[in-house]
């Protein structure tokens, strides 16, 4: 009787599961940042040894190591109203010398709900006129992005390009 008992709660728990239990879609987006050819605006670029790092309440966040890649995603900081990243070209080059440029995103973080089992999401609005600000380094060099286009301020989703990086 107790296995009989044991076997129906199992099939019970286990009806239980609602169809949306695995949490794949609706996730919070990152921001997906293209690379073009500044001499030919309409050809993608590949990045060579780009490191990008946090800043601020991203410190010592390190995103690795980019190479012969030409997008990249880019967590923001839902807890905060910009996030500042730093973009070092040729950081492992033996050839030419490292070349640092700064980007800060502001924007306005709101949560979305999605469902009871995958809880809440962030979607981002950047801020306009300024929602992306790119710098030289502190310690100036050449600045090698050349231009900055924002595609989209919405980022919901990652489906899309939301910047576009011209160097």
């Amino acid at each position: 009787m107790k296995k009989i008992f044991f076997l129906l709660v199992v099939m019970l728990s286990l009806s239980s599961c609602e169809k949306d239990d695995v949490c794949t879609e609706d996730t919070t987006p990152r921001l997906i940042v293209e690379f073009y050819d500044i001499s030919n605006p309409g050809t993608l670029k590949n990045v060579v040894s780009l490191k990008v790092t946090g800043d601020g309440s991203y410190n010592n966040l390190d995103l690795g190591t980019y190479n012969g890649v030409s997008k990249i995603k880019l967590p923001l900081n839902p807890s905060t109203t910009s996030t500042v990243y730093h973009f070092i070209l040729n950081s492992a080059s033996t050839s030419s010398s490292p070349n640092e440029d700064i980007v800060v995103f502001n924007y306005t973080a709101n949560t979305a709900y999605v469902s009871r089992a995958c809880g809440f999401r962030t979607i981002y609005e950047l801020n306009n006129p300024y929602g992306v600000v790119y710098t030289d380094a502190t310690t100036p060099d050449t600045v090698w992005i050349q231009n900055l286009t924002v595609e989209t301020t919405s980022i919901t989703t990652e489906n899309e390009t939301h910047i576009k990086i011209y160097f």
